[in-house]
């Protein structure tokens, strides 16, 4: 007789969600992702995916959708926000990819959550649109969850793919406040074509200044730009009532000081016809151990389970990980759905707890002011392409 398809429910349709759709589809299960958006959608601006991500969706056969949307960057560079000055540079493109067994993709957060999406539909998932998960139960039999609505499911596994605020995560571990990073990233997309020649770029770009940094680098084939500027600086009271429109007297004014050829690309941003937008940036500390990200029928993945800054640019990536370990780990038929849970995150939380440890580093790095500035950038030039590397992290 012909065994029961494992069923796993999924809270949230993000890019974390949608990533554990595929994974637990692929590995034979029944899947039913709950969203409590009206309909899929993804804001945002830009992600980058190092070579440790895109082996991943290779692997689940995205390359072609990668490719048809995605940019590739040739080259990484840093420079001095003071000086304009480059500081240090790694080559990018078909180097990095000899070099990891994948390229380097930067990539529209919203085409990345299209290419997902077609992924989980070819793969037959369901999905509940408008149905927030409040609550559930898992009696060590099976999993219940309650929607906002009253209504209720089964399954044999429940995945908390709802964000930084989770509710899946507040019935597992409790509810706690997330900590405020002191950080506030503008965030804009720009067309190329509507930039002067001298400000378009082809390559990843971060410049460090005191107290500050901003990123650049190319999407959708190179027809368009994003930018990041992340400033120290205190979230307004009612960011949902916020006038984005006023935030670019707030960027050029903290930008004061920085190399002419910085306040020109931030300047020409709204000119272009694009503002930024506003998000105060917070986190949480470093996972501890695996019961922080599995217990029982209940597993936690991505932002859910370990919301990170993005100054090691992984948050997405993370969570796309964490699908295809899930995949490897609910695929072992012969455990219990609770034992196999406990191995996906007996494999995870070390690797994620160290990339938020090392995000958070790298933040106080950027930032870095006086002699600790002085230090990074001459320790950037004397050693800048074996510090931009990260072997443990693109290897693996």
């Amino acid at each position: 007789m012909q065994q029961e398809k494992p069923v796993v429910l999924i809270a949230g349709g993000g890019i974390g969600g949608l990533a554990a759709a595929i994974g637990a589809s692929r590995a034979g299960c029944e899947v039913h992702i709950f969203e409590r958006a009206e309909a899929f959608a993804e804001v945002g601006a830009g992600v980058q995916l190092g070579p440790n991500v895109v082996r991943r969706l290779r692997d689940w056969g995205l390359q072609g959708a990668l490719q048809a949307v995605a940019a590739f960057p040739e080259r990484l560079q840093v420079r001095s926000a003071l000086s304009g000055r480059e500081l240090a540079a790694m080559p990018l493109g078909a180097d990095i990819a000899a070099r990891y067994g994948a390229a380097y993709a930067t990539i529209h957060r919203a085409d990345l959550h299209g290419l997902l999406l077609d992924s989980a539909q070819c793969q037959s998932v369901q999905w509940s649109l408008g149905d927030a998960v409040a609550g559930y139960r898992d009696d060590g039999r099976q999993v219940a969850i309650t929607l906002a609505g009253g209504r209720t499911a089964m399954g044999d596994a429940l995945i908390g793919a709802d964000g930084l605020r989770s509710r899946i995560r507040a019935g597992l571990l409790g509810e706690a406040p997330t900590r405020s990073a002191g950080h506030l990233a503008y965030r804009a997309v720009v067309r190329q074509a509507d930039l002067p020649a001298a400000l378009r770029t082809a390559q990843v770009t971060a410049w460090l200044g005191p107290r500050l940094h901003v990123v650049q680098y190319p999407l959708r084939r190179g027809e368009w730009m994003n930018v990041v500027a992340i400033r120290h600086g205190v979230p307004p009271a009612d960011l949902d009532g916020w006038d984005h429109g006023a935030n670019a007297a707030d960027l050029e004014s903290a930008l004061a000081g920085t190399c002419a050829a910085l306040q020109d690309l931030v300047r020409t941003v709204p000119q272009a016809g694009t503002g930024w937008r506003l998000w105060p940036l917070s986190d949480r500390p470093p996972v501890r151990g695996p019961l922080d990200m599995a217990r029982g029928r209940v597993a936690l993945l991505g932002d859910a389970a370990h919301p990170m800054r993005p100054y090691l640019a992984q948050g997405a990536g993370m969570a796309i990980e964490d699908a295809a370990a899930l995949q490897q780990a609910i695929g072992m038929s012969g455990l219990p759905m609770a034992d196999r849970l406990r191995h996906y995150a007996g494999q995870r939380w070390q690797r994620v707890a160290r990339v938020q440890e090392r995000s958070r580093r790298n933040g106080r790095i950027f930032h870095a002011v006086g002699p600790v500035r002085w230090a990074r950038d001459a320790a950037l030039r004397w050693a800048g392409r074996r510090l931009l590397d990260v072997p443990w992290l693109y290897g693996n």
